[in-house]
């Protein structure tokens, strides 16, 4: 943002996280959360997380930055968002269910910030699978990274708010931007993690079945991804065409192609679209 004297105005668009009451809202009836920390700047809050899981953190750590100066996306994409215009937050867990079912950990996470970002805004959204949140034009609200470290998988969201036209790519948008009015993101930010809570212990008392849980249903009807024609673009630069017909009992995609079937996990591709005309 310029440092022109008008800009201390926005800061009456972006008031400042208060992270003891969040904390406190948070954990007192919590059955996963143990504490949420919220701090001015940090280079990544994902790499906070990684380097506490490495320490034998136990799972419940809420970590929320109010600038993330080094943040990532997945495949090392750099993601940037300017100070108290997002919410920026990562989470560590340590799900105790098969290790191929870890997948759908960010699929859970996107359900959970649909149904948020509906519940308190009434902004209608999708998910693109693997990662993104998108507005109903196909503009981009968020990203999510899940990054495993043993037995931990810490999760990454950023989610654009009160982000402006001025401040974002052509390919994205924020909450503000979809309601034209002024978004509170603590109320998104409670909302959100409240959600993950209650499908995180759903998915994992069933051990990650995505479909005794309800995880693979709700994914289903939030996705603007399966039922389409899609392009896949992958590492190697080749590029995959065909329809998405579902989502894997491990959360890949599968991908109907005149070649047959091919079910593709998230780190197999560099992005996903749909077909020109659809």
């Amino acid at each position: 943002m310029s440092d022109a004297p008008s800009s201390r105005w926005s800061d009456l668009e972006r008031p400042a996280l208060d992270g003891p009451a969040l904390s406190t809202a948070l954990t007192r009836d919590s059955g996963l959360w143990r504490s949420l920390e919220v701090v001015p700047e940090i280079g990544s809050t994902n790499a906070a997380l990684v380097a506490a899981a490495a320490a034998d953190e136990p799972e419940g750590a809420v970590l929320v930055a109010e600038h993330q100066v080094a943040g990532r996306g997945r495949l090392d994409r750099v993601w940037t968002s300017p100070p108290r215009a997002g919410l920026t937050v990562s989470f560590l867990l340590r799900p105790d269910v098969p290790a191929a079912r870890r997948g759908w950990l960010p699929l859970l996470t996107g359900v959970a910030l649909a149904e948020a970002v509906g519940q308190v805004t009434g902004v209608r959204a999708s998910l693109k699978w693997p990662n993104d949140l998108l507005a109903l034009d196909g503009r981009k609200l968020a990203g999510i990274l899940a990054e495993s470290s043993g037995t931990a998988v810490v999760v990454g969201v950023g989610l654009n708010v009160s982000t402006t036209a001025a401040e974002l790519p052509d390919t994205g948008t924020s909450l503000s931007r979809l309601t034209a009015a002024t978004v509170d993101r603590a109320p998104v930010l409670l909302a959100f993690l409240r959600a993950v809570e209650r499908r995180y212990l759903q998915w994992t008392a069933a051990l990650g079945d995505p479909i005794s849980s309800g995880l693979a249903r709700d994914y289903l009807a939030w996705s603007s991804t399966v039922d389409t024609d899609v392009v896949v673009s992958l590492p190697d630069g080749s590029t995959l065409e065909g329809t998405a017909t579902a989502v894997d009992w491990d959360g890949r995609l599968v991908v109907a192609t005149p070649g047959g079937q091919v079910e593709l996990a998230s780190g197999d591709v560099r992005h996903v679209r749909r077909s020109a005309g659809h």
